[in-house]
């Protein structure tokens, strides 16, 4: 441990080595394997996390394979932790970190290139992208919540819809798009939620949207238009490719698309309404609106599957499966 902590979880010096799933070079499914390895270093400003659910999604996979290699500008180093999103408990501070206690239920969101991530017993990260756990919550949801919910909830922002406007949600029942309806409920916006399979179209009505498609079977556009004959107000895109770019043409040309960065393909013809591409804001300032969202609201994250740690290749190889909501994986 870092001679800078302060403050240790009863007062116990935390051991220094932990049980983490690594990768030692990119790959494959196989390449995920168990040992033990050093605790990561906990600076003045960080919170270590006794990691108890940790999210697994698409991009974990994309990073499995080296896909974000160099993308952030940050030499890739070996062994290598997966996990961008976790919920646990704080198991120290930093000199330099005031607002959170030992023991508190706390979730994050981090980027695995600079210091490792969640698929570990510990995980650290800047006491900025760190957030108390809404008593409402149970920590798995939280563990697989932070990225997806943060970039819906940005994405909306960026879309500035008031009560009343119409809003497609293409992916309403991914893990993004799952969460993105739900605030934009609460925000009194007119959902038509466009949902993959019969499963994902019974979430989507669960969730409150007013008009629900299935994707693989009906008429985007066409359901677009009966819902909102004028065109859209806006979309929110999670999931992309031919359909997607078909169906966005429903938005009225004086209307706004959404489109996360790492929404893969990007439209090859665009259309006549403004694509924004964005990245969800994960510090606190975002953390803080959407915990005061969930405290207000019926908000939940819809756990698919969680999955022991040490089954992770099955979490990884589930992610080529079809399934409505989050993949988690139960780490403490």
């Amino acid at each position: 441990m870092d001679s800078r902590i302060e403050r240790s979880a009863g007062g116990a010096i935390v051991e220094p080595k932990m049980n983490a799933v690594v990768l030692d070079r990119f790959g494959g499914v196989d390449e995920l394997s168990s040992r033990r390895i050093s605790l990561p270093e906990v600076g003045d400003d960080d919170i270590l996390i006794r990691v108890e659910f940790a999210g697994v999604a698409s991009w974990d996979a994309l990073e499995r394979a080296g896909a974000y290699d160099g993308a952030f500008g940050v030499a890739s180093t070996f062994p290598y932790v997966l996990g961008w999103d976790a919920a646990g408990t704080v198991a120290a501070v930093g000199r330099d970190v005031t607002q959170f206690d030992v023991g508190e239920r706390v979730y994050a969101s981090t980027m695995p290139v600079k210091r490792g991530g969640f698929y570990a017993e510990y995980g650290v990260v800047e006491a900025e992208f760190v957030a108390r756990v809404p008593d409402r919550i149970p920590t798995e949801q939280a563990g697989a919540m932070p990225w997806d919910a943060l970039t819906a909830l940005s994405g909306l922002d960026l879309l500035g819809l008031r009560a009343g406007g119409t809003l497609m949600v293409f992916g309403a029942s991914g893990g993004l798009g799952h969460m993105a309806v739900q605030l934009a409920r609460h925000r009194g916006i007119r959902v038509l939620a466009v949902a993959s399979g019969d499963d994902g179209v019974a979430l989507a009505r669960w969730l409150g949207a007013d008009h629900i498609v299935n994707g693989r079977e009906d008429d985007v556009l066409a359901a677009a238009f009966e819902f909102a004959p004028g065109g859209l107000d806006a979309a929110l895109v999670t999931v992309g490719g031919e359909i997607a770019e078909r169906s966005i043409r429903a938005v009225k040309s004086s209307g706004r698309i959404a489109w996360p960065n790492g929404v893969m393909p990007a439209p090859v013809t665009p259309p006549s309404a403004t694509v924004s591409y964005y990245d969800g804001d994960v510090s606190r300032a975002g953390t803080d609106r959407l915990n005061a969202i969930i405290e207000a609201s019926s908000f939940e994250v819809h756990v698919a599957r969680t999955f022991p740690f040490e089954e992770v290749q099955d979490a990884h190889r589930a992610l080529n499966d079809h399934y409505v909501g989050k993949l988690a994986l139960k780490v403490g």
